[in-house]
Order: C-alpha cells, then structure tokens, then sequence
C-alpha cells in the first residue's frame, strides 16, 4: 500500500492563499442579490441601471464597476461581505418583505431610496446587527413602523420620510442609542409623538405632515439640535423645553393653544422659533426682556394673539426677522420696534423682516418708518387701524387699513 506524504507546511500555506486569492462575495449575499434582482418587476428595471448590470455570471465582489456590476453596493475587502448597498433612484418596483434582509449581517449601509418599493417594512431588518444608515425614503412601503427597528443599536440615520406608514411611532425606537438622525416625514403616522428622551444623541428629528394629535411629549433628548413637525394635528400647550442644544424649532400648522412660553425667549441656543398657524392666545414675558436670547428668527403669525405688541422684541439682540401678522394685537407700534427697523437701537440687529399686518394696531406710523426706502427691507403693516397709512408707502401695501366700523367693534380702546 502507497501512502501519500502529507504535504510541507508552506505548501499548505501557498494552497490556501491560492484558494482565497479571490475575493469570493459570500454566498448568502450573492444569494440576497440574486434574490432582490429576481423581486423586482422586470418592467421597472431600465436599461444600463444598476440592477440591469447585475450579471451573476461572475463574482459581483470581484466585478465592481465593470460592466456587469457597474454600481449599486461595496464590499469589505477582507472578508468579501456586503457592508454598502445602495440603489439608484430608477423607481424599481417590489414588495421589500420579499427579501431575506437579515442574510447580509455585515451590511452597514441600505440605501433604497426614492424607487416604488412597496408593502411594510421588513421585520428582517431588524437582524442587521452592523447598520449605521437606513434610508427607505419616497417609496410606497405602508403599514406601521416595526417595533423590531429599535434592536438597531449601531443605527446612527434612518429615513423613512414619504411614504404610506400608518400607525404611531414605537416608543421602541428609544433602543437607537446611537441614533443622530430621524426623519418620517410625510407618511399617514397618527397618535402622539413619544417620548424620545432616552436618544442622547439624536441631533435632528423630523416628523411633519403627518397626522400625529395628542399633546407635545413634556421633554426632548438633550442633544436634539432641530425639532421640525409642521402640519399635524398637535394640540395643547408648549412645554418649557429643557433641551440645552436646540436651535430649531417648528411646529407650525397645528393646534397649539395657550401662551408662548417665556422659556422660548431665554433658551440658550434657540435661534428660529417657527409657531405660525396654531391657536396660541398670548405671548409671555422672559424676565430678562429677552435680552440674552440668541434668536435670529420668530414667526408667530395667524394665531389668536390679543394684547399689545411685545415690546421686548425690539430689544433682542440678534433677532432680524420677526412676523406677527393676522392675530389680534393692538395699541401703537412701540418705539424698540421702530428704533430696530431703522438699525439704530442700540448693540442690536437690525429688523430685516418685520410683518405685523392683519392686526388693529393703530396710532401713527413711527416717524422713522417714513423715511425707510422701498427695498431696503421688508415691512408689511396693511390691515390694521393705524392712522394715516395709505397703500402708496411700501410698507402699507398688502392691505388697506380695516375700516373705522371694524377698529371701533373690536375694542373701545381703539381711538
């Protein structure tokens, strides 16, 4: 009996490097590929699109770029495992639940935005343990958002804004500890919008035009940057936001009631402040006149405002834009306001924007005001009750003064 010498070790060596000098792309991605490209309607891949290169006749990880694979997803060198796949926006069309998502555990980036991927979101997503970016934007995908999303520890953005997603925003999403990024915007999302405090690092958060209701959550995650979530349902009052890092804040378009919290004017990083079209009555007084406030900003327009001006707006320092248009504010315009249209109140910006029509303020135009030039900035004062203030002066136009009858029924003050 012949018996083979077992090989030298550093033919064993050479052997191995020879059977592993291609990077062979693992074959449970090659599998997910295969999987995604055979899902999608034949009809909605056009020609010389990325899923049209797919060509599995050679080794994708070994043919990026070519003209079989031309685009679409990277590969880690060492281990030939999809880390990034990303599809370009030709509106391919499939459901996503179709796919095994949860075969690519070293993918970090899924990039499927803007195509008509349809149906829910895959519970399968929630077994890619490496995902730093989930973007599912304008697509078609319905349903509510998984509860399963918010297992994605290492998830540092996730896009699923314009879609059809129903249903409320899992508290769940609390478990994105290293989330940054949150944007669902535009979809059907009901309820209210959850506490997410648990979120220390989350820096923007976008939850507009969706059909969220309920009160404001009482606190927000204390690195939040920008807080956007226009056109809701959202009513109550404004808690006294205790986030030491915002620096935007929007919830116009809703059913906020009640005052404008003082706390607005005195936050540290505040810069815009955008409340317009909600049901806020009042506008409370910071104790430092807002003299330290950082705001650039403030639209507080079509509200049920009543009172006077707020006088201790001239008086903040940076701010430069300031609409105040369509409430039910009264008496003259103060001095701080005309001294600031004018650039000349003192170590303050000057008003760059200043719209304070659809009021009844009345009383003269501040003789300042008279010798402003057309373009020099933007001030509306029409429809109000102020003396003297025909349309012929720029900042009269966009409505004639309301008429004494109107003036008079609103309120006897009014001279």
């Amino acid at each position: 009996m012949v018996t083979t010498p077992p090989l030298p070790l550093l033919t064993l060596s050479l052997l191995y490097l020879a059977m592993h000098a291609s990077s062979a792309t693992h074959w449970q991605d090659v599998q997910v590929l295969k999987q995604l490209k055979g899902t999608i309607a034949p009809s909605s891949i056009p020609p010389a699109s990325c899923i049209d290169s797919w060509d599995f006749s050679v080794d994708p990880c070994d043919s990026l770029f070519s003209d079989k694979f031309t685009c679409g997803f990277r590969c880690d060198d060492s281990s030939s495992r999809l880390t990034e796949l990303t599809l370009d926006s030709a509106g391919y069309s499939a459901p996503l639940s179709a796919v095994s998502w949860s075969s690519l555990p070293y993918l970090q980036s899924l990039d499927l935005s803007a195509n008509n991927f349809s149906g829910p979101i895959p519970q399968s997503l929630s077994g890619l343990p490496r995902l730093r970016r989930l973007a599912l934007s304008r697509n078609s995908l319905s349903g509510p958002i998984p509860h399963s999303l918010g297992s994605l520890t290492q998830l540092e953005e996730m896009y699923l804004d314009n879609n059809m997603l129903n249903d409320s925003i899992p508290p769940a999403l609390n478990g994105l500890k290293n989330l940054r990024r949150l944007e669902f915007q535009g979809n059907q999302l009901s309820g209210e919008l959850p506490d997410l405090t648990q979120l220390a690092t989350l820096n923007f958060l976008d939850a507009s035009d969706n059909a969220l209701s309920g009160n404001l959550p009482a606190a927000l995650p204390p690195s939040l940057v920008e807080l956007v979530a226009r056109n809701n349902q959202i009513q109550g009052t404004i808690p006294a936001f205790a986030a030491p890092s915002l620096q935007v804040l929007d919830l116009s378009h809703n059913k906020l009631s009640g005052s404008v919290p003082a706390s607005l004017f005195t936050h540290p990083s505040l810069e815009q402040l955008t409340l317009s079209f909600n049901q806020l009555d009042s506008v409370q007084v910071p104790g430092d006149s807002g003299l330290t406030s950082p705001l650039i900003s403030v639209d507080l327009s079509d509200n049920r405002i009543r009172g006077l001006l707020p006088g201790f707006m001239g008086l903040m320092p940076r701010l430069s834009a300031l609409s105040l248009e369509n409430n039910e504010l009264t008496g003259p315009i103060p001095a701080e306001y005309a001294m600031k249209v004018l650039g000349s109140g003192l170590g303050t910006a000057q008003f760059e924007r200043l719209l304070l029509g659809g009021n009844y303020l009345f009383g003269a135009i501040p003789g300042g005001f008279l010798d402003l030039k057309a373009g020099s900035l933007t001030v509306r004062l029409g429809d109000n009750c102020l003396y003297r203030c025909p349309i012929r002066f720029f900042f009269c136009e966009g409505g004639v003064q309301k008429s004494f009858d109107q003036c008079r029924a609103f309120g006897p003050i009014i001279p």
